[in-house]
């Protein structure tokens, strides 16, 4: 008999790089990780993540082999990428109903997305606005 998924959350950068890299969120981070049995992270929070850690890298506070160490983590087993693309008429509704940037709407309309196929899908942010509009929508 498989194993019942405890846990099915959609990670955006800011929990993605607190899940990897040391900073104020990142207790919290793991332990949404730990919790977790499915994490999920779009193609946009991969591009958001990997220019966040190059720049720490240029910028000397991310070495070399943290920054190695931290892209390891991401592509291991651990995380599922997914290509989702949000629904055209959900981010339309979304961006009417929360004062969101348009990277924090698409993410949310993408964990939206997601929820169609996974019901219990839940929507981790450490962006106070975006957190707040996946409560809203059932997501957090």
């Amino acid at each position: 008999m498989p194993t019942p998924v405890r846990a099915v959350t959609y990670w955006d950068a800011s929990a993605l790089l607190s899940a990897l890299l040391p900073d104020d969120n990142s207790d919290e981070a793991r332990k949404h990780a730990e919790a977790s049995d499915v994490r999920f992270y779009s193609s946009l929070a991969w591009a958001e993540t990997l220019a966040v850690m190059a720049r720490m890298e240029r910028q000397g506070t991310l070495t070399p082999e943290g920054s190695n160490a931290a892209y390891a983590a991401l592509t291991s087993d651990r995380w599922r990428p997914t290509t989702i693309s949000p629904r055209w008429d959900t981010v339309r509704r979304l961006g009417r109903s929360w004062p969101l940037r348009g990277a924090d709407l698409w993410h949310l309309a993408a964990a939206k997305r997601l929820q169609e196929e996974l019901p219990t899908l839940r929507l981790l942010s450490f962006d106070r606005r975006l957190l707040s509009a996946a409560h809203g929508e059932g997501l957090a």
